[in-house]
Parts: C-alpha cells; structure tokens; sequence
C-alpha cells in the first residue's frame, strides 16, 4: 500500500450529491454566440491532426488536376477558424488541444481529459476546471444521453487525440491506463491500432501475425471486451462483415500504416473512410442516435517529417472519410458534421526559397508528389547503406528523384541532428519540390473550421467547439462533470487510496482506479462513469473523483 490519507471534509455530503451547478461564465458565452442553432440525432467530428488551410490547398491542386475528381469535400462545408493555444504555451500539444474541443477547458501540455496545472499559466489564460480535476468530455455526454458513441483513427487508440475524448490521465504518454479507460468508459465502436496494450501476452492475429503485448500488470482487457459482449476483429474483411453490435477493431499492435503505404505493407488494415462508413453503419442503429470521433491521426505526422507526399495523401484520405459522414449525413437529415484541425504541424507551404515567388506552375507543384510512391519513413527502410549511393539507388527507384552527391551529402550531415527520415524529407523537400516547411513541430496559426449543418464563422475559441457539439445534442457538459467526478476528500476522511495496487477503499466499498464499478461485499455495481485518480503535484493533493451515483450508494451503506 503506498499511503492512507486522512482529509478533514471540505463541503457536506449532502450537497456534493444531491446538487450540481454550470459553468456560468462559458454557458453564458456560448449561448449568446451559438446556443440553439440547430439540434441533431447525431454527431460526427472529424480531426485531421496537425494541418491547416495550406495542406487543404495542395490536396486540392492535386485532387482536382492529378486525380481529376473536382474539389474537396471540405471546401464546400468551409466555416470559421478556430484558436489553439493551450493553458500553459502559446503554442499548443496535441493532447491539450483535444481535451480543449473535446472538453470545453484548456489544460496543460499532456494532459488527458483534466484541468490544468496551476504553476505556469499563461497570464492570459484563467482556468476554468481545477487542477488534475477529471471533466467530461462530449463522448462521455453522449453516452449518458444514451447515444451510442465511437471512435475511428489511423494512430493507437490511446494517442493523444482519440484519447481526451474517453479518458482522464495527466500523461498522454500512459497509453496502457489510457487503454484501460476507454474500455471501462463503454465505447461502443472503436477502430484503429494499439492491440498492445490491450493484452499481457502476445496475441497471434487471424492472419498469422504475432502481435507483441505492452501491459505489465497481468490483464487482459481484450477478454474483458469479449466478456462485456464486445466484438474484437483485427482486419478489413472482418470488420466489413460486421453488421450489428459492439466491437473494437484494431488493425495493428502499434499504430496503423501511412496511407500511401498500407496496401503495400498492410493490407489487411482499413482506410480510415472504410473505418468511418462502417462505424456510422453500426452506430446509426441506435434509436437514440450517437455521436462519432474520427481522426487523421497521420497528417501531423508527415508534418513532422517535413514528408510532402505523406502529408498529402493523409489529407485526401482524411478528406474521404468526411465525404462518407456528409454522405450518411445528407441521407440522415438529422446529422451534423464538424471537422477542423487541432493545430498545424512543420508549417507548410506552397512555395519556397527556391521559386520565384509569382511562377508556380501545376507540374512544378505536383510531378514530383505524383512520382513519391512511399512514405519517407517505408523509403529509408529501404536504403540498403547510409551512405551516398545507398540514398541515391532509394531516392531513383521509390521517388523518381536523379539526387545528386551534394544534397545527399546534406542529408547525411543533417541525420545525426534529426533523425533518417527527418532528414530526406526535409531536405529533398528543399532541393525538389516547390514545398517550404518551418519546422518540424507545432505552430500557433488558427485552423479552420469546416461545417455540414452547422453555421459557423467568425473566430472561436477551441474550447468552444466542445459547447458547439454539446448543445446540438442537447447536454450540459458542465453539469455532466459535476455528476461524474466528485473529489472524494469532499465526501469523505474514510478513505485510503492504494495506488500499488489501483484501488479506492472507502470503508467496506473497493473501486478499482480507472474502472466503471464499485465492489461492495463482493458484488460489482456499474456505475455511469470512471474511478479517476489524479496524482497531484507540489500544490495539489493527491485525491480520487468518484460519481455521485457511487457517493449515494457510499452514503445509503453508511460508508460516508
């Protein structure tokens, strides 16, 4: 046991669980601006991580004279902007971003689905949920509502994104007790990678893969999805076959392929549109309706890279997969659709140092993105030696690029700094492209806003898309977080939280930390919503945040 604390009662029990109160300040804001305006069945949200408008319009250069398929789909819903700086840096982390439009609260750099550190604020930043302290996101609003709810990615189920929307961690780098969330949070549909961290053991797929296991605490959390009559399915086929029910389907033990690479590396993985259409399918059949979070979770990761080609077919990818929620969503009529980035990534352009500023022509642009067959990272696996003909036999033969001894000179110098595939990317993209990149992180720049259903214009805050979401489906994020997420110290000093082995014990009641149930006399009882431990910091105490159903079970055996 790692400790017992003893805490004096800070508000009467009574209160905590009989009472809830909003935010006043971010409802009255948000009410004024964009209460009301429309009311839908069900909700689709699309991210493509890590883009903004300059990604959006090389993916459309390309789509219209390479593919000669017309615009995008997201040109026809494009919308507003949004802001994206986080609690604590200008200059926004993925986890925060999507804790902030998942949530409605900013937060600091890493954390999942809880407030923000008080320490380093931006002086401009007040925040508006307490520090480490749990607050529902719009999926878990969803559910409660009775929705059905989903998800569908091309990362780890338990990357950053996908997992502010089902969890509340403070390390987005926790990806096994980010797993275990999202299984007790009761998503109905979840797609993408990360088998791993379900699993203690190695896991042999239906296609003769072994894939290796990330736990260390001995679970099985695939057997408990089987058990709490989940579906699991690790390939295209079967999830193509599947026509009712819960299921989780991942299709790699990590993350999933590139899209440029996944029919030559992995076929057996979905497109992230199939993931999208297939999920809406079996989501639509519940009568309450659902709500749905899809990520182009690679996009940013090409923009890492400085991986124009990547980039690029990430988008188109990710463009699809909006053109099948549109699609249902036109059919539907009672469906909106949002989409919008959470922040840019390598700060891309159309145009560089090597052009002339005013003469960009269409081949320029696009011949040699057409003739890049792989991503970055598939062509540096491919470069037999790291020297300067090795990189020059894989840059003839997987991008049609004559590289000359100079430039391949600059990438092996470049290397030890950045990394193989940083390198070649960044660095063909300098000498033989008509793409500019700033860097290979993060920007500041505001992202759009693409809407279907939805009047959206003007700039907004992240945080506001949150409320966006929430009001269409007619639920109060700020009242769902008090009736979740109770600090146990304000109910209670009879209680000793065992971290060693992630229990609550409250009297004669045991909750498992991150689990949807307590224990009381060896008899499970589901409650609506997770066990959230928050460690704290130097100014924080260490507490647990239990629902208020779970506080008046606690109260009716007289554990509190």
């Amino acid at each position: 046991m790692r400790f017992a604390r003893k805490i004096l009662v800070g508000a009467s029990v009574a209160a905590m669980i009989g009472a809830f109160s909003i935010n006043p300040a971010l409802a009255d804001k948000y009410g004024n601006r964009y209460g009301h305006q429309k009311r839908a069945k069900n909700v689709i949200v699309l991210i493509p991580d890590g883009c903004d408008e300059s990604v959006q319009t090389l993916a459309r250069w390309y789509k219209n004279v390479v593919l000669e398929e017309g615009d995008l789909q997201v040109d026809s819903m494009q919308g507003g902007s949004a802001k994206i700086h986080m609690a604590n840096s200008i200059i926004t982390g993925s986890a925060a971003a999507a804790t902030a439009f998942a949530t409605g609260h900013k937060t600091t750099v890493r954390f999942l689905g809880v407030g923000p550190r008080t320490d380093d604020l931006l002086p401009s930043v007040s925040p508006t949920a307490d520090a480490y302290a749990p607050v529902a996101s719009v999926l878990e609003a969803a559910k409660l509502a009775g929705k059905a709810t989903g998800i569908a990615v091309t990362s780890r189920v338990s990357h950053a994104t996908p997992a502010a929307f089902a969890c509340h961690i403070e390390d987005r780098g926790w990806d096994n007790d980010i797993t275990e969330h999202m299984v007790y949070n009761n998503v109905d549909v979840v797609f993408g990678g990360g088998a791993r961290h379900l699993i203690s053991e190695p896991y042999t797929t239906t296609f003769g893969e072994t894939w290796g296991a990330k736990r260390t605490d001995g679970q099985n959390l695939m057997q408990v999805l089987l058990d709490r009559g989940y579906a699991f399915v690790d390939n295209k086929e079967d999830m193509a076959a599947l026509t009712s029910g819960k299921v989780w389907g991942l299709f790699d033990d990590s993350h999933l392929d590139p899209e440029m690479d996944r029919e030559t590396l992995h076929p057996t993985q979905p497109s992230l549109a199939e993931m999208t259409a297939k999920a809406i399918e079996l989501l639509s059949q519940d009568r309450d309706g659902f709500f749905l979070m899809v990520e182009g979770s690679q996009v940013d990761w090409a923009g890492h890279n400085n991986d124009p080609a990547y980039m690029l077919n990430d988008f188109l990818a990710f463009d699809d997969a909006v053109k099948a929620a549109v699609d249902f969503a036109e059919r539907n009529g009672n469906t909106i659709v949002l989409a919008f980035p959470d922040h840019n990534t390598g700060g891309m352009t159309v145009g560089n140092y090597g052009l002339s500023y005013t003469d960009l022509g269409e081949n320029e642009l696009l011949d040699p993105l057409k003739k890049m067959t792989c991503s970055a990272n598939a062509l540096v696996s491919n470069v037999a030696s790291w020297d300067i003909t090795g990189i020059q036999d894989a840059l003839s033969t997987y991008w049609s690029i004559d590289c000359s001894d100079a430039v391949a000179q600059e990438i092996i110098d470049l290397e030890p700094s950045v990394g193989k595939s940083y390198a070649l990317a960044r660095v063909i993209s300098k000498h033989y492209t008509a793409i500019g990149w700033t860097s290979h992180g993060h920007d500041a720049g505001t992202v759009p806003v693409w809407a279907y259903g939805l009047d959206i214009d003007g700039t907004l805050d992240n945080t506001e898309l949150a409320y966006i979401m929430a009001d269409a489906m007619k639920v109060d994020l700020d009242e769902i977080t008090y009736n979740l997420y109770v600090d146990i110290k304000n109910l209670t000093d009879n209680f000793v939280i065992d971290v060693a082995n992630d229990v609550l014990t409250v009297g004669k009641a045991v909750f498992p930390l991150g689990a949807d149930y307590m224990v009381v006399g060896g008899r499970n009882i589901s409650l609506p919503g997770l066990t959230v431990y928050a460690s704290g910091d130097a100014n924080v105490a260490e507490t647990v945040y239990i629902s208020k159903k779970a506080a008046r079970i606690l109260k009716k055996l007289r554990q509190i």
